[in-house]
């Protein structure tokens, strides 16, 4: 599956980020691929994961007063919603790996967590809905090609792999649709909000975006 159309604004932000696919293809991510993965680097991600998800609702939320559109405010505030719903069920998918929710909202932000979220926002604050949506593709994008990567890499373990059900949920229909329309968006901004003038910053963010998700990863398997 390929995200966005040819010659799309998703397709040439990510044939022009250098981290895409250290990123995709993260030691990481090839422990889950293959099950090989030590459970402490899954663990210490799943927890930062959650602290990340209440910094991602903020940032979509501030899509909602950057938004070019009623229909699009709408849209934002019900991904806002959506996200709240997630950082529950997040918690429950933490303690279903043994980790206590009252640990998990207390744990404080790892610097990683923290130079990301941050950035997202700050690039939101500074520039359009454009930016704030480069700013967020990688992640809900990149997620989705990552568990299709998966899936196909030839590496891949189904048999007593402990990451299934993570692999899964980003592998699923539900995900992918969401996945293929946040690359659809942003290839129509590119349209109405973009141009060649604009393409070299919007990749600079991007390539940013990207490479501080590889960071994320790299974060996970340093607490291993």
């Amino acid at each position: 599956m390929d995200y966005g159309t040819e010659g799309g604004l998703f397709r040439r932000l990510r044939a022009a980020a250098p981290a895409w696919e250290a990123y995709c293809w993260h030691p990481f991510v090839q422990g889950l691929a293959d099950g090989t993965l030590p459970l402490p680097a899954f663990q210490h991600y799943l927890v930062q994961d959650y602290l990340f998800l209440i910094q991602f609702a903020r940032a979509k939320a501030l899509g909602v007063f950057k938004a070019e559109s009623l229909g699009a405010m709408r849209d934002k505030a019900a991904a806002v919603l959506a996200i709240l719903d997630e950082t529950k069920l997040h918690l429950k998918y933490c303690a279903e790996w043994g980790l206590d929710e009252a640990a998990v909202v207390a744990t404080p932000e790892a610097a990683q967590t923290v130079c990301y979220t941050r950035w997202v926002l700050d690039r939101g604050m500074a520039g359009d809905i454009l930016d704030l949506e480069v700013a967020l593709a990688p992640c809900t994008i990149g997620y989705g090609e990552i568990a299709l990567k998966i899936e196909a890499h030839p590496s891949r373990s189904r048999a007593n792999n402990p990451y299934e059900s993570w692999i899964a949920m980003y592998a699923g229909e539900g995900y992918q649709s969401l996945a293929r329309a946040a690359a659809a968006r942003l290839d129509s901004l590119g349209v109405s909000h973009g141009g060649d003038a604009r393409f070299p910053a919007l990749a600079r963010g991007f390539a940013e975006a990207a490479r501080l998700e590889t960071d994320f990863w790299q974060m996970g398997l340093d607490a291993s």
